[in-house]
């Protein structure tokens, strides 16, 4: 592995591990497969498992130095290594946000760099937008993915979304609503930029990429943990129900009384058990 202008990473992918696993915190740009630059960060927690690595995939409008973002790292981090990275269009990172598109290479790029550093156990970690990013990460790079793409480092041992919808378009709720029109809309794309950090990209999806729903019967064997609220106020609990049908009883499904959305509604021992679900399970 090299580093380029502004520590920017140029990986290997036929390369085995270039660095053994660290014991200290990194900061590094990674290139996506389509050019996109990606802020990264590396945390090597303080838990027992020195090969395994969590995957932290932010909700839309985070990047990895939101509060909550570092919160949910710090929990995770208790029971082993931790890489956060922000979103296209998001944060440091460079382009511009497809609202869970093309951000599977975001994901692809931070699931390779933890294997670089040598972590052989990889646990993918999403929330909201980050939830559905997963699963199609996870879809994408099984092993017939693997095999159609000729990549053995980006895939995933174990996959965990959080808050994810099940399925595109979903205007069902007064948020969501909203998130329609800061995306579909000049206006809101400005508010996102100026209001919210985030740069969206102005055109539609062509082609529409797999929904979540789609991708979860792809993901097996690999295990699968979908964790939901019940008072959600973006996606109702038809959305965690419709993921774990689809998975044909593959996946364990958990959902959580009183709890809300994504990140900020996910408390430590919520967190916690789903670190030592992850750990537990991930090969």
């Amino acid at each position: 592995m090299s580093s380029g202008p502004a520590g920017q990473v140029t990986r290997s992918f036929n390369s085995p591990h270039l660095e053994t696993t660290s014991r200290t915190s990194l900061r590094r740009f990674l290139r996506t497969d389509d050019g996109v630059t990606i802020d990264a960060a590396y945390d090597p927690g303080t838990g027992p498992s020195s090969d395994l690595a969590f995957i932290v995939a932010h909700g839309f409008t985070g990047d990895l130095d939101r509060p909550h973002v570092r919160r949910a790292a710090g929990v995770l981090g208790r029971n082993a290594a931790v890489v956060t990275f922000s979103f296209r269009g998001h944060g440091r990172s460079g382009g511009r946000s497809t609202v869970g598109d093309r951000e599977v290479h975001d994901l692809a790029a931070a699931v390779a760099w933890a294997r670089e550093l040598g972590h052989t156990r990889i646990a993918t970690v999403g929330f909201s937008m980050g939830g559905s990013v997963v699963l199609r990460h996870a879809a994408l790079h099984s092993v017939a993915g693997q095999e159609h793409e000729g990549r053995t480092d980006a895939h995933t041992d174990v996959v965990v979304s959080v808050s994810a919808p099940a399925r595109w378009y979903y205007r069902g709720t007064a948020p969501m609503r909203r998130l329609h029109w800061l995306v579909t809309r000049p206006v809101g794309r400005a508010v996102g930029r100026y209001g919210l950090r985030t740069r969206i990209h102005h055109r539609d999806w062509d082609p529409v990429p797999a929904s979540p729903v789609e991708s979860v019967p792809l993901i097996a064997p690999t295990p699968l943990l979908i964790v939901h609220g019940d008072r959600d106020g973006y996606f109702p609990v038809d959305h965690p129900r419709m993921l774990a049908a689809a998975s044909g009883d593959h996946a364990e499904l958990w959902l959580e009384h009183g709890m809300g959305h994504a990140e900020n509604a996910a408390d430590d021992e919520l967190l916690g058990r789903i670190g030592d679900w992850a750990a537990a399970h991930a090969g």
